[in-house]
């Protein structure tokens, strides 16, 4: 099987593509496009911090450019995405419930995510919230709260929003719509009429390797010891399932210059691929990350392929972080060049930049400083906080 050689750049520029990341949108984003960016990217991360746009939005931002966030929530109401556990809580499009149904009839499997004790000793409770919301229709974790110590809502005692979490892991419940980013939980059946096991269902073995095929499709360039994080699959013979793909001509063989491993491209980017050998895949792209974007989630992926060290410290004690609360991976021209901690200050219309670091051996130029401006401009202008105001910058700025 021969291999075709490339540079590092190259293969970057062919993940980028794949992702749709290689260049800038040069038209405006419609409804449409935020649908076929789930698919390409084949799943989108769900994380509830709003100290910028919440990751899924500013997900979708990077590819897209300016769009309206509503879209996302409509095609959630729709019925075009569905939520569930992939890489962790994500928008998934509808077509793939058949690669997840397996995680949801086994749900003790999925660790922390649900726990058979809790069904076990809260089973007469949880069969009767089934029964209410298959009498009255879908509710929120909310309706579950009370204050002041009295009840509030439908519910006469001290309700557990951990019920509706593992009833959502299990698969009889399923997110009908977000309101204010909450999810609205309803039947499964009511949500996904059309599905039937018995018809529907692949075999253990198949589901894998479809969601195998899928992430190599939203990878673009894949090797073994990073296809499996994609859809957190538990790691089996994942060379074996790749040198499988390649004998099929499902993936195309090549070898990355100062990288070791067998690598391959998916085929749906032969074009791209023969344009990537000959060094005339170029990268344009100038744009903020999100900490969740598919492209630095996987930290050692992200340190092999890019040389970026990232570890997202939002959940790290404050005198134990590094760079701050929400840093910002800077991709610039096929590069993950810089990072910023930023704070979108939506009532005073400003888009602090608390600091902004760059990359050892990152240069700065001119240039540089026009892709990072223009960037932070178009995020910033986005989120309706245009003055841009920075208190840490670089030495030489």
């Amino acid at each position: 099987m021969s291999h075709t050689l490339l540079s590092l750049p190259a293969a970057r520029a062919l993940h980028l593509a794949a992702q749709g990341m290689l260049t800038t949108p040069r038209r405006k984003a419609a409804k449409a496009d935020v649908l076929a960016a789930i698919r390409r990217m084949a799943l989108l991360q769900i994380d509830t911090i709003s100290v910028v746009a919440r990751s899924p939005y500013l997900v979708l931002f990077s590819r897209l450019g300016a769009y309206d966030p509503a879209w996302l929530d409509e095609l959630l109401a729709e019925g075009a995405l569905f939520e569930y556990w992939a890489h962790e809580a994500c928008f998934v499009p509808r077509e793939d419930y058949r690669l997840l149904r397996h995680r949801m009839l086994n749900p003790a499997a999925m660790g922390w995510k649900f726990s058979v004790e809790w069904m076990k000793k809260h089973q007469a409770d949880i069969e009767q919230l089934i029964s209410h919301i298959r009498d009255n229709g879908p509710v929120r974790s909310r309706d579950f709260e009370r204050r002041s110590g009295k009840g509030n809502g439908w519910w006469d005692w001290k309700p557990e929003k951990r019920h509706l979490e593992v009833l959502f892991t299990s698969g009889r419940l399923m997110v009908r719509e977000r309101q204010n980013f909450q999810r609205v939980y309803d039947i499964a059946e009511r949500v996904l009429p059309e599905w039937n096991d018995a018809a529907h269902l692949p075999g253990d073995d198949e589901a894998r390797l479809d969601m195998i095929r899928a992430s190599c499709r939203a990878l673009g360039l894949v090797k073994a010891g990073w296809v499996a994080d994609y859809y957190r699959l538990r790691r089996g013979n994942d060379a074996a399932s790749l040198h499988a793909l390649a004998d099929a001509g499902e993936l195309l063989p090549v070898r990355v210059d100062g990288l070791k491993g067998d690598f391959f491209v998916h085929h749906s980017l032969q074009p791209q691929l023969t344009l990537a050998a000959s060094e005339q895949l170029a990268a344009s792209a100038c744009s903020v990350l999100s900490p969740f974007d598919p492209i630095v989630w996987d930290r050692k992926r992200a340190s092999e392929l890019w040389g970026f060290d990232y570890r997202i410290e939002c959940y790290t004690p404050a005198p134990r972080r590094q760079y701050g609360y929400f840093v910002l991976p800077l991709l610039l021209r096929g590069r993950l060049a810089g990072r910023l901690d930023a704070k979108a200050h939506r009532a005073q219309g400003v888009f602090e930049v608390k600091a902004l670091y760059l990359e050892p051996g990152v240069r700065l130029s001119q240039r540089l400083r026009d892709d990072i401006i223009k960037a932070l401009q178009r995020v910033a202008d986005w989120h309706g906080t245009p003055q841009l105001r920075f208190d840490r910058l670089p030495a030489g700025w």
